[in-house]
């Protein structure tokens, strides 16, 4: 058996339609079972207002831990193949979402492709991200090196509020 390299990875999670709580959690149950992966674990799960349309219900957010050998765009694929499995339509840009997973962090790697962008380039304005983080790493570091805590600290948003 081969010893791949397992690299960190920071798994964002998302709803607001049919039930969101639940399709977090559903999401979460099947990330568990990523292949080529082994589970570390989840921040609490955050209410989010929209960051787009403002037209819409409320989010469900949270983060997911896991070491993976699993490439980049692989990762992407597996994450695709799970939310169109749950039944994922994109309605509208920033718009309402059945499930979203998007790669966050993928060790401490720059990727800029057409397919993915990482770090995600949102994630530093987003307490919906950035605290769901700091629950999984106090700590955590962006690849620039600048913290979780000092990025939240600059985005605070009231409206974020553990569940």
């Amino acid at each position: 058996m081969s010893m791949a390299l397992e690299i960190d990875v920071f798994i964002g999670i998302g709803s607001n339609l049919d039930d969101p709580k639940h399709q977090v959690l559903t999401a979460i149950e099947r990330l568990k079972k990523l292949p080529d992966s082994r589970w570390q674990g989840v921040s609490r799960l955050y209410a989010s207002r929209p960051q787009g349309p403002q037209d819409q219900p409320d989010f469900v957010n949270a983060v997911a831990w896991v070491k993976t050998q699993l490439a980049p765009l692989a990762l992407l694929d597996a994450l695709q193949d799970i939310e169109q499995t749950q039944g994922k339509v994109k309605k509208r840009h920033w718009g309402e979402r059945l499930i979203d997973l998007d790669v966050l962090l993928y060790g401490d790697q720059v990727i800029d492709n057409a397919r993915l962008r990482v770090p995600h380039p949102f994630m530093t304005e987003r307490d919906f991200v950035l605290l769901p983080l700091m629950d999984l790493l106090p700590d955590g570091r962006m690849p620039s090196g600048r913290t979780f805590k000092e990025l939240a600290e600059r985005v605070s948003d009231i409206f974020v509020k553990p569940i």
